[in-house]
Order: C-alpha cells, then sequence, then structure tokens
C-alpha cells in the first residue's frame, strides 16, 4: 500500500464513520444541522451573504455508503459557500497590491505562496473574494483531471490575498466544521465526486452545482473533534511511513541495475565462475590469437597494425585470475569504423541495410528503422556475424558505447558506428556493457557537444582475457542471471 493509498483509507474510515466510536453524549448530527442553518439565516438575515435557492432533497440512490445513526447526510451547499474568483487583465499585474491565489499555490493540501505570485492594484479588491483563515480553495477550472477540484487549506490568516478565476473558495457557515471539512475535501470520496463530474472536451471545470449539491456524511461537533484530532494523529506516522516507503521505492528500482552491473563486475574481475586447470591458461589463447593474425597478416587479408604501447602496472584497474591476461583489445581482435555514405546513395530496397545507433535497443540488433544504400561498399565496411556492433558516436553520452552481436552476414554499418571482431566476441560484448567499460573508457571522450569512441581508444582498451572454455561459461552464466534481474525490474 502506498503512503497516499494508506492516507486515503483511513480519510475514507473518517468519513464513513469508522475511525472513531461514536458516544451518545456528544449528540447528534441533527441537533448541529440546526444550530449551522440558524448560523446561516442569520447572516442571510444581517444580509453578510444572499439568500440562496433549496437545495434538492437527498434521494435514497444518492447514498453511497452506510453512517452511524447519530450522523446526517446533508448537501454540501448547506454547510458552506461558494465564492468565485477575480478575473482580471494581464495588463494591470503589478509587483505589489493585493496577490491573486492561483492553481500553483495549492500544493499538497496547504497554500503556498510563491515568488512568482500575480499582484494587483487594490482597486479590484472585493471583500468577499479576500480569503480567510479556515477557507478551502479549490481549483474549479484546469486542462489536467488530476488538478481538478485540488483543495487547499488556509491555516492562518493571510492579508490582502484574493483567488483568481480558475479557483473557488469554500467557506463554511460555521467556523466549527472547518477542520472537518477540510479532511473531506482531501479524501477519496470527494476527489472521485469531481472527477466523474468534471469531464470537459478539452478542459475539466466544476460547477458551483458540483459542491453545493455533493452528498456529505455530518457527524455531531464532538465527534468531528476526535475524528480531526485522530487523522493529526496518524498523519505524522504516514509521513514516517511515505519516508521509509520511498526509500525502499527507491531501493527497489535501483536493485534490478546494480545487480545487473554487479554481475557484469563479478564476470570481468573473475569471480562470477570458478576456474578450472584444464581449460588451460588466457597466454595459451593469447598466443594462439597471434599466431592467427600473424598468418592473416602474411595472406594479406588484413594490414599489418602498429604495435600497441605495452601495459604498465599502473594501468591496471583490479586484480584478476592466475590464469588470466591482462590485454589490449588490439591485441586479440580487429576494430574498424563504418561505412560513410551519400544521401543520394540511400535507397527503399534491394540495397545493402548500413546498422546505426537505433538499430541497438537493450543489448540487441532491432530492424524497425533500416536504411540502404546502393553504393559499392568495401570488404572491410561490411559486418560478418558474431562481429560487435558499437556506437561510436552520438549526442547523448548514454548512447555512446551501447552494443550489440551481428546475427547475420551482408551488412555493412555507418560511419558513427564501429565494429569488433574476434573468436572472444560474446565474452568481449559483456565487457563493452560492463561499468568497467563505461567508468574508463567513456569518463573522458565527450566535448560540449558530442561524445565519442574513436577507434585508437577501443584498440588501446584494457580488458581482462580468461581462457576460452570459461569464457564460454561466463557467458553461458551472465544469459542465465540477466534475465532474473530484468523481472525484477516488472
Amino acid at each position: 500500500m502506498t503512503p497516499q493509498e494508506l492516507k486515503n483509507s483511513i480519510l475514507q474510515l473518517a468519513v464513513q464513520g469508522k475511525l472513531v466510536e461514536q458516544r451518545a453524549e456528544e449528540g447528534t448530527a441533527e441537533e448541529l444541522y440546526k444550530k449551522i442553518q440558524a448560523e446561516k439565516q442569520k447572516l442571510t438575515a444581517e444580509k453578510k451573504i444572499k439568500k440562496e435557492k433549496p437545495l434538492p432533497e437527498i434521494t435514497a440512490e444518492e447514498i453511497p455508503f452506510d453512517i452511524p445513526e447519530s450522523w446526517k447526510w446533508v448537501r454540501l451547499g448547506e454547510l458552506l459557500r461558494v465564492i468565485s474568483g477575480v478575473s482580471y487583465k494581464k495588463g494591470d499585474v503589478t509587483g505589489k497590491g493585493i496577490r491573486i491565489l492561483r492553481g500553483g499555490n495549492i500544493q499538497n493540501a496547504k497554500i503556498v505562496l510563491e515568488d512568482n505570485d500575480v499582484f494587483l492594484p487594490v482597486s479590484y479588491v472585493e471583500e468577499e473574494k479576500c480569503v480567510k483563515e479556515g477557507d478551502i480553495i479549490i481549483v474549479a477550472s484546469t486542462g489536467s483531471k488530476a488538478v481538478i477540484g485540488k483543495a487547499g487549506f488556509i491555516e492562518k490568516k493571510l492579508d490582502a490575498t484574493m483567488i483568481g478565476a480558475f479557483l473557488r473558495i469554500c467557506r463554511a457557515y460555521s467556523s466549527c466544521t472547518q477542520n472537518y471539512l477540510k479532511y473531506l475535501f482531501e479524501s477519496g470520496y470527494y476527489r472521485k465526486h469531481i472527477r466523474e463530474l468534471s469531464q470537459g472536451t478539452n478542459i475539466n471545470n466544476i460547477k458551483e452545482s458540483y459542491i453545493t449539491e455533493f452528498v456529505v456524511p455530518l457527524p455531531p461537533l464532538e465527534e468531528q473533534k476526535r475524528i480531526v484530532a485522530k487523522i493529526e494523529e496518524l498523519l505524522p506516522q504516514i509521513d514516517r511511513y511515505e519516508k521509509a516507503w520511498s526509500k525502499l521505492e527507491t531501493f527497489n528500482k535501483s536493485f534490478p541495475e546494480d545487480m545487473q552491473k554487479s554481475i557484469l563486475q563479478y564476470a570481468v574481475q573473475g569471480k562470477l565462475v570458478e576456474q578450472r586447470a584444464e581449460e588451460g591458461t588466457a597466454e595459451e589463447l593469447y598466443k594462439k590469437i597471434q599466431a592467427e593474425k600473424q598468418k592473416l597478416t602474411a595472406e594479406k587479408k588484413i594490414k599489418k597494425e602498429k604495435p600497441l604501447p605495452e601495459i604498465k602496472a599502473e594501468e591496471i584497474p583490479f586484480d584478476i585470475p592466475e590464469s588470466w591476461k591482462w590485454v589490449r583489445l588490439g591485441e586479440i581482435g580487429f576494430t574498424n569504423i563504418g561505412l560513410t555514405y551519400k544521401p543520394k546513395d540511400v535507397c527503399s530496397e534491394n540495397g545493402t541495410i548500413v546498422l546505426r545507433s537505433s538499430n541497438i535497443q537493450n543489448g540487441k540488433l532491432i530492424f524497425n528503422d533500416i536504411v540502404r544504400v546502393s553504393t559499392n561498399i568495401p570488404d572491410n565496411k561490411m559486418c560478418q556475424k558474431d562481429d560487435i556492433l558499437i556506437c561510436a558516436r552520438n549526442g547523448s553520452k548514454r548512447l555512446v558505447g551501447k552494443a550489440a552481436i551481428i546475427d547475420k552476414n551482408g551488412m555493412s554499418f555507418g560511419a558513427f558506428m564501429a565494429v569488433f571482431r574476434s573468436i572472444c566476441n560474446h565474452y568481449i560484448l559483456y565487457i563493452i556493457n560492463s561499468a568497467y567499460f563505461r567508468n574508463t573508457l567513456l569518463k573522458d571522450t565527450g566535448t560540449t557537444t558530442i561524445n565519442q569512441i574513436t577507434q585508437e581508444m577501443l584498440r588501446t582498451f584494457l580488458v581482462p582475457l580468461p581462457p576460452l572454455e570459461e569464457q564460454k561459461r561466463i557467458v553461458a552464466k551472465i544469459e542465465k542471471l540477466l534475465p532474473l534481474c530484468e523481472k525484477l525490474k516488472k
């Protein structure tokens, strides 16, 4: 249960007469009702308020729930009157004078004065529209269904303050009911009533009758006081619950992502699966890769690359198992930057697919936004199955470095992309997806407008290399665990 749901539940119990017990010695709501009507008649006789037309009788089908026998169903207009706000011309707005409350001043059922409040000349003053202590201010017109009917309570006297045209004052005839009415306006019972009635085509509006004809439960006065006291006793506990709930929600939201990061970090540190002597060493794998590279160079299938710098002790960020080896990415594979093509080369069909950043989503290739080109594409700008496609340049630092395995031959890749090719690609993909990659390679890769991974940065990037068979077990373990992290997000 959310804190708001808990508060709604307490307020619902309050308006149904279930929050505190009833006491015979406190009289009945009928007695209070008669007292309020007498006070209303007195104000009318003194011409302090206008005589209002009678409200319709309450029918049995309007009553939504049972209330205690000592309570009474009444129309809200029998307890309070609705006062409209002031309309004004923009040209009359000043920096001082009469403060005009607007919807933004109602926050968490309270009235909050803002630095950017509107002020009008004193010529706009209408005594009745000036707010008084105990008034309830509601939003009566707005484009937001979530905001319509939002209420705030005037807890203390505000000098020279009126309400704008989109607000209404709900002013109780008797001050003795103000605190109970405050919580009635915070209840889900009231909010549901308003939302159901205030549906406009483009805007939500509250007619005066939506308030005055609203059927509400009235408790005896002394019981009202006990209800208010009980609510105010519980509210600090709800606040404490909200703080604890918010911390838990934050934890629950971050936990799957933190768990995913931890899994990948354990993987690259050699802590996700055990090491097995029979699987050999990374040194053996490294020598095998070097021999294959030399063979391809001798056959002129690849160009001879310039030597990479030796790895210094101070570059090594963490310990790895003895059977592993620190290497530079360019030592165990090949990197390449993608194809530059002209707008005239783009075709709608029969061309070669050119993969771009938008084709990588959630670590996988998707083909919803395909570009094809009709130009002749060099072999070194064509992908091979199991290559890693990497977003190497993007206006968003968050998107730079996202990567996916290419699952088929015959495609090219765009100029802002890179590919990495090796026999270790499925393991290397998870290196690229790890916090280690982002925190080391990407921390200093931005300018004011763009973020970029260069081919040289990829080639010199330091990676922990396990034996090949251990790589396969690491990948299998990761692919078993990551779906569980995804489930935790739901």
